[in-house]
């Protein structure tokens, strides 16, 4: 995994062995199976996870990842990402993150359903008590988010549920648009160039990757390649993502066939000669085994842990500069906080004010990484990462942690 190493930033800053080791230990593992019968007959078996990293910030945030690959391994990790990702923007959040491993996606609604509802069962207290706030992530959705509400009557609990029932406007586009955000951000900032100017691949069409090109294209980006799961379309003048969205409006629907474009594999994708990789899928997609074989000059990281750390490393050799993911995806716990206060307090935020709060969060933060960057001579993810092991070390000494 891409996550920098202690090691590297106590080069940088003076980590004391007590700060070192509450930000290397988790603070909370729970393992349990969600078992029940069918209409059918049929015995459910799930494994599902819940893991609690750091919480200094406050209660542990993480949305709910549902796929036949989960494990408590990779729910660590992504655990240890969101504490660096709240700390870096400044959330009154903890680090957490829980899985549901469900060897079959295909199943029935109202199996899905009990799922979440046994999931629910599982852990009440920790999330009635708030000790755990899940929201959607790869694999789950709203609708689900919506069962636990169901289950718990208790707004707070739970974020990314749909807009009637106390959904955020925004939320579902939250994270596509602090990537989008943050490709901008890179190009006028960094490239010195215009959006238009460039070519862009993004791999991916869920909810992230299609968000991610509907921003950058209402703001002129030119998209020559996109993927999903099944495969991937290549257009050299670009693509109209209205019409992809028409094509495909759910994630359900592949792009592969989609005409007038050339068949890619996702690996064509990401070794393509681009300006600029926006992996927006999974985890592990750049490694060692094809960072060498990269064309492009930058990666946006879209999806969580898109490059391994041995990956990174080559990267860094090749001269391709990577913006991590807890910066660059971030929009989508930006957004998951505005819901969470306004379920206390009763407000309410139109879309665009949701946009905007995103917006600024992220060019907050873009700046910052940047400045200690520069200052300190290191790479955005080392920088990014110095920014919030600091703010986690001054939140522990005021918490009289340390």
């Amino acid at each position: 995994m891409a996550i920098v190493k202690l090691e590297k930033i106590k080069n940088l800053m003076d980590i004391s062995k007590a700060a070192e080791l509450l930000l290397e230990k988790n603070e909370k593992e729970i393992s349990f199976s969600i078992n029940f019968k069918t209409k059918d007959n049929e015995i459910v078996f799930c494994d599902a996870f819940v893991v609690y990293h750091n919480v200094v910030l406050g209660p542990a945030k993480g949305g709910i990842r549902v796929d036949e690959n989960v494990s408590l391994e990779e729910t660590r990790r992504l655990a240890k990402i969101m504490t660096y990702k709240n700390a870096l923007t400044e959330l009154p959040f903890g680090g957490g993150k829980s899985g549901i491993k469900i060897p079959n996606q295909n199943i029935d609604e109202l199996t899905r359903i009990n799922i979440f509802k046994e999931y629910v069962h599982m852990i009440r207290e920790e999330l009635f008590l708030e000790q755990y706030i899940p929201a959607p992530d790869l694999g789950s959705d709203p609708f689900d988010m919506a069962v636990i509400y169901g289950e718990l009557h208790k707004p707070e609990c739970v974020t990314g549920k749909p807009v009637k029932i106390g959904g955020l406007p925004g939320r579902l586009e939250a994270t596509g648009r602090s990537v989008a955000t943050s490709t901008r951000l890179f190009t006028e900032e960094i490239m010195k160039t215009k959006l238009e100017d460039l070519k862009l691949a993004i791999q991916g069409f869920g909810n992230v990757g299609r968000w991610t090109a509907y921003f950058l294209n209402q703001w002129g980006a030119k998209i020559v390649a996109i993927s999903d799961i099944y495969g991937g379309i290549y257009n050299e003048k670009g693509f109209d993502i209205e019409k992809l969205f028409q094509y495909a409006p759910t994630k359900n629907i592949t792009i592969s066939d989609y005409p007038d474009a050339e068949k890619i594999t996702n690996e064509d994708l990401l070794e393509m000669d681009v300006d600029i990789l926006i992996p927006c899928a999974t985890g592990g997609v750049i490694n060692e085994k094809n960072a060498e074989r990269l064309r492009c000059k930058v990666i946006i990281e879209g999806a969580n842990d898109p490059v391994t750390e041995e990956a990174d490393e080559i990267l860094e050799k090749k001269g391709i500069v990577v913006l991590p993911d807890f910066l660059c995806n971030s929009g989508g716990v930006i957004a998951s906080y505005i819901e969470w206060r306004n379920a206390k307090s009763g407000n309410q935020t139109e879309k665009e004010e949701t946009f905007s709060e995103i917006d600024k969060k992220i060019i907050k933060c873009f700046h910052k990484i940047r400045e200690t960057k520069e200052k300190l001579k290191i790479s955005y993810r080392v920088s990014a990462t110095y920014i919030a092991v600091k703010f986690l070390i001054e939140a522990m000494h005021e918490r009289r942690w340390l």
